[in-house]
């Protein structure tokens, strides 16, 4: 099932599943540590951020998604256990929840994963410390080399990922990295600076259909056309209420995913040259008590094939008013080339489960498993996993000398070859704030990589 490609992929970047062991859980708080100047193996490890993807914690709970157990923490828990992270850490902004916090991951991670501790986890601010800023306190306790794995609201990116980079770190950002294109090159070029890889999660590039659909597109001749549409239930605007249609938008949360699917199919093939944006709106707002935002968006994008000059066009839509299903997110796409057509609907693997007092589900394992296996966890062949395991293998080899920053511009998705995918996201933000106005991307030349360094209104 998982085929040749994702099989050599999985291998060249270090996905070997293995049993994680480690002791039972009692809670930890932070402990100082007095800051060096280079790692030694293996890598410290500090996760910024405490939400529903790391931690499956949701309002004094489990999420009632299909993340009530996190995914990012339990990775890390068994990444450790396998001997891959050294010191792991967990920053948020407030202390005054980390008690129950711990509490949480012990029912969920503790009690529910033979050998999965997460005692181990030294956690920031101080409990029953409120500090917005608790992420540069963080940074300081870890060393020169070791990684941040930032998870946090769309608009406090660039600020964490800047002082982790001064410090010396690596950084891993969830997407979308930032907002603007502006603060993604200024990012690019701090890594660069400090010598540090700085890499976006997007793990879609891991799954397996993906990635062997990626191979056939470049097959196929020229781009002419794609779509993509992915959702979440309207119930998740309780989750995001602290950020939604403030700091972020669903575009920016949800295109996000395919909007750098596309570009890394069309990556030395064609290049994204103008962008438009369209919306509905109508149920976000009442659930966000009076909260201005967009139920739905779509971003339309012209692309400049290299090979012949002609024109293909991408459409990039996500929501998060749908109503429950049977997946937690709806995810399909299609893609045409000149000399052939591709369709994947991620959504659903021709796997469901229908069971009492449960809703009837289509599930898809290959992303995720945080179902037990023999009591232990076993989701380390996961893509949800996978996208994690790289960066930390990356890291390892490049504070060994290894390998260099730039030997994983392309194996990894590192921000010096993503931001076209920041100023698409950027352009369709501006689109819609301008009512509809198209925005053209701007090059330096015409080079076959070459990346956005600005966008201009197009404007009759």
């Amino acid at each position: 099932m998982f085929g040749a490609s994702w099989t050599m992929a999985a291998r060249q970047l270090g996905a070997v599943a293995a049993v994680s062991t480690a002791g039972a859980y009692a809670g930890r708080r932070q402990r100082p540590v007095a800051a060096q100047t280079a790692p030694t193996a293996p890598t410290g490890c500090l996760m910024v951020g405490t939400g529903e993807y790391v931690t499956g914690f949701v309002d004094g709970g489990a999420a009632q998604s299909d993340k009530g157990t996190g995914v990012l923490a339990l990775v890390c828990l068994d990444l450790r256990a396998r001997g891959k992270i050294g010191r792991l850490g967990m920053c948020g902004t407030n202390g005054k929840k980390l008690p129950a916090l711990r509490a949480h991951m012990q029912r969920v991670l503790g009690e529910a994963y033979e050998g999965i501790d997460p005692t181990v986890i030294d956690t920031f601010p101080r409990d029953g410390v409120v500090k917005r800023d608790a992420y540069k306190e963080a940074a300081a306790a870890f060393r020169p080399g070791d990684l941040a794995i930032i998870f946090t609201p769309d608009d406090t990116h660039y600020e964490i990922a800047m002082a982790c980079i001064e410090r010396g770190m690596h950084v891993m950002i969830t997407k979308p990295p930032v907002k603007k294109l502006e603060e993604h090159l200024k990012l690019v070029e701090a890594a660069r600076r400090k010598n540090v890889l700085c890499v976006a999660e997007l793990h879609k590039r891991f799954d397996p259909i993906y990635l062997d659909a990626r191979d056939r597109i470049r097959q196929l001749g020229p781009f002419s056309y794609y779509w993509s549409y992915m959702s979440q239930p309207k119930q998740q605007l309780e989750t995001f209420k602290a950020w939604a249609g403030r700091s972020s938008d669903i575009s920016y949360y949800l295109n996000s995913h395919h909007i750098d699917y596309h570009e890394w199919c069309m990556h030395g093939k064609a290049r994204p040259v103008r962008v438009t944006a369209h919306s509905s709106t109508g149920v976000a707002n009442r659930r966000l008590d009076g909260v201005e935002t967009e139920d739905t968006i779509t971003i339309v994008v012209d692309w400049k094939n290299f090979e012949d000059g002609s024109i293909g066009h991408g459409i990039y839509t996500s929501s998060w008013v749908a109503p429950k299903s049977d997946v937690h997110s709806q995810q399909r796409w299609f893609y045409m080339g000149q000399e052939g057509e591709v369709t994947v609907d991620q959504a659903h693997r021709g796997y469901t489960v229908a069971q009492d007092g449960a809703p009837f589900a289509s599930v898809n394992p290959l992303f995720w498993k945080p179902t037990p296996s023999a009591g232990k966890f076993a989701g380390q062949r996961t893509y949800g996993y996978i996208t994690f395991e790289a960066v930390l293998d990356a890291v390892a080899e490049v504070n060994a000398g290894r390998k260099t920053v730039a030997d994983y511009d392309g194996p990894l998705p590192t921000l010096s070859t993503i931001a076209g995918t920041t100023a698409i996201l950027e352009a369709g933000r501006r689109s819609l704030d301008d009512g509809g106005v198209a925005y053209e991307l701007l090059y330096r030349g015409s080079g076959r990589f070459e990346v956005p360094y600005g966008m201009r209104a197009v404007r009759k």
